[in-house]
């Protein structure tokens, strides 16, 4: 199902411009546009669930087609050899911004640990 509001829907459908990384039938991955790593990235599931919990209740097999998805990516591209970072938000006070969910890769660099 898919929100008209939804800017990550927007996006799965074209009609809002991304820098796409990875797709295929289910997933897509594409360039955040305000980066916090030298690669950060984008994934999101093409049936929208507002956050992980949500879709853990609604769709849990989504999960793994994500980090399937992952997985071929930064195998493909390397990111495996030095290490990466997968990130989710969940609300507000999480730093959700976007409510659809969606995993963070970070990498290409040495990241800074949360203290």
């Amino acid at each position: 199902m898919k929100k008209p509001d939804c800017i990550f829907c927007k996006i799965i459908e074209g009609t809002v411009p991304s820098t796409k990384v990875f797709e295929n039938d289910r997933v897509i991955g594409f360039k955040d546009l305000h980066p916090a790593a030298q690669i950060h990235f984008l994934f999101v599931h093409k049936n929208h669930t507002r956050d992980v919990n949500e879709m853990m209740v609604l769709e849990p097999s989504q999960i793994g087609d994500i980090f399937s998805a992952i997985r071929e990516l930064t195998l493909k591209d390397g990111l495996q050899d030095n290490g990466f970072r997968v990130v989710t938000n969940t609300g507000q006070h999480g730093g959700q911004t976007v409510f659809h969910t969606h995993f963070h890769v970070l990498g290409g660099e040495q990241l800074r640990g949360f203290n």
